[in-house]
């Protein structure tokens, strides 16, 4: 089943990224159960890790129909905001009862809530999604110490723009990599992803 995965690797603007991930949402945890997906997994496990307080808040940015706070619920984490583009996503999100706020987010926004120890945005930023100008909102908001896990999936790494963007916080030293690691994403379609933890100096 690939009803909506062959169209999500498509770059595309804002409000077609909504309408795509609104019409997923329904069929969404279905296809990507069918194939898989094991990256929010390994991305909760990694910042489980990296930090000592699984009681500081988190925010799930991008946190679709919630499968990314059910895996950082699953690690430990006890309190989870997510953000989203996509009301639909969102309202499956909610139904999961881990996140504490939910909130709907336009592209480029500020963040609605501040204050987070830790952040994640799991299988977010690439082609068909965000931009890499997610990475410098996320790390720019973080507090000194503070740690963000992510991921790359095989089609974001084929663009330089999105390692170049994590090079710009770890080659000047503004931010520090704890954590890489190249392993599944999407298995039954033979993807994989690079997951990653930064934090911030």
């Amino acid at each position: 089943m690939t009803g909506f995965l062959n169209k999500a690797y498509t770059a595309r603007d804002a409000a077609s990224t909504r309408a795509l991930y609104d019409d997923w949402a329904a069929s969404y945890e279905a296809e990507v159960a069918e194939n898989g997906y094991a990256t929010p997994g390994r991305c909760a496990d990694a910042l489980k890790s990296h930090v000592s307080d699984l009681s500081a808040r988190i925010l799930d940015f991008g946190c679709g129909t919630g499968l990314s706070g059910l895996a950082l619920k699953l690690a430990g984490f006890e309190v989870i905001d997510g953000v989203d583009l996509s009301t639909e996503m969102l309202d499956c999100a909610r139904a999961k009862g881990v996140y504490r706020h939910l909130d709907q987010i336009e592209a480029g926004s500020a963040l609605p809530r501040q204050g987070y120890a830790a952040m994640a945005a799991i299988g977010v930023i690439g082609a068909g999604a965000a931009p890499i100008d997610v990475l410098h909102t996320l790390m720019r908001a973080l507090p000194k110490s503070g740690k963000l896990v992510f991921s790359f999936n095989d089609h974001a790494l084929e663009d330089p723009a999105n390692e170049q963007g994590v090079s710009e916080w770890t080659d000047c030293g503004a931010a520090h990599l704890l954590f890489k690691e190249h392993g599944d994403h999407l298995p039954g379609i033979d993807l994989k992803s690079t997951v990653y933890v930064l934090e911030k100096a």
